[in-house]
């Protein structure tokens, strides 16, 4: 299917210059890279509340956090691949042991951010964002639900990370569709599969739902936007259903959304179940789009692990 593609990050600006206008407590910190995750055009309407800590990340985290001490409402944005890897024992001990009410954007998440390679690609930081006590970790599928998704962090209480990438992705939802945190969305229904997707994979398990029609497999789509706390309830509603599971994911298999949905699904309700994600590998440089096919996470590899997951419930 055809789709309008937008800039997730420009979502993630557009809320940040809607919040400096209706919260003067909202100030932004970002890392010498303002232009790649689009806060310049924050700090170009609110100067007085932007502020650039250079290539600094353990800095930037603790300056945070200290400006939530104040009452400030800290929104902190950089490579997913810096602000989890660099600062994650700041992030760990002096934001989330503290209980601090830091909101931190991991920019250019996942392998599509191409060329610039495996130094830049976050794919392990769902992982080591999701274990930390206290941290809600949002992976929106688009630019709306981008958009809501900061919006909505700047309501909760605690420190809050939202992953999205460098290029445009497909938008699969709207203006007025739902966005809760910890409620999953049922982006289309079905009877023979569940397919749980998070962040531009939401769009592929779309598509692989309409050529898994043609085979005369229903599947089931969850966009499942929050990973923690994660709606076990959907899920399970949905799997005691269909009999059988397939999640995908713009990251490592290990640790990610896919263990997350497992871990649920193990102590309550086991079935045949496939991964489709990064493979305990690092990426390369390349085109966003080819190096999706390499390593093996489109709509082609969600077809082909849902059919050997009704396989095996049919076997």
């Amino acid at each position: 299917m055809t789709r309008e593609v937008m800039l997730s990050r420009q979502g993630w600006a557009d809320a940040l210059k809607e919040l400096g206008e209706k919260d003067p407590s909202v100030v932004v910190l970002d890392a010498d890279l303002a232009k790649s995750t689009l806060t310049c055009q924050f700090g170009e309407k609110y100067p007085d509340r932007f502020f650039d800590l250079g290539i600094a990340e353990q800095n930037m985290v603790n300056v945070a956090g200290g400006l939530s001490l104040t009452g400030l409402t800290p929104f902190v944005a950089t490579y997913g691949v810096f602000v989890s890897g660099r600062a994650w024992e700041q992030i760990r001990t002096s934001i989330c042991y503290g209980e601090l009410n830091v909101k931190f954007g991991g920019a250019h998440g996942g392998i599509s951010v191409g060329p610039d390679g495996a130094t830049h690609q976050a794919l392990e930081e769902i992982s080591i964002m999701r274990v930390l006590p206290g941290m809600t970790v949002l992976v929106p599928a688009d630019y709306f639900e981008t958009r809501k998704a900061v919006l909505a962090a700047a309501k909760i209480k605690g420190p809050v990370y939202i992953r999205f990438g460098r290029e445009k992705t497909p938008v699969v939802t709207s203006e007025n569709s739902t966005f809760e945190v910890g409620k999953a969305n049922i982006m289309r229904e079905g009877t023979d599969l569940t397919i749980v997707a998070c962040g531009p994979m939401v769009a592929e398990a779309l598509d692989a739902a309409e050529e898994l029609e043609k085979e005369n497999i229903s599947a089931e789509v969850i966009n499942l936007h929050t990973i923690k706390p994660l709606d076990s309830e959907t899920i399970l509603t949905s799997v005691k259903k269909t009999g059988a599971i397939v999640t995908a994911e713009e990251h490592q298999m290990a640790g990610g959304m896919g263990s997350a949905v497992f871990e649920v699904l193990m102590k309550e309700c086991p079935v045949p179940g496939e991964q489709v994600g990064i493979n305990d590998t690092f990426g390369e440089s390349g085109k966003p789009r080819e190096l999706m096919e390499k390593y093996g996470i489109t709509s082609k590899e969600i077809i082909e692990k849902s059919r050997q997951a009704v396989a095996r419930k049919n076997s």
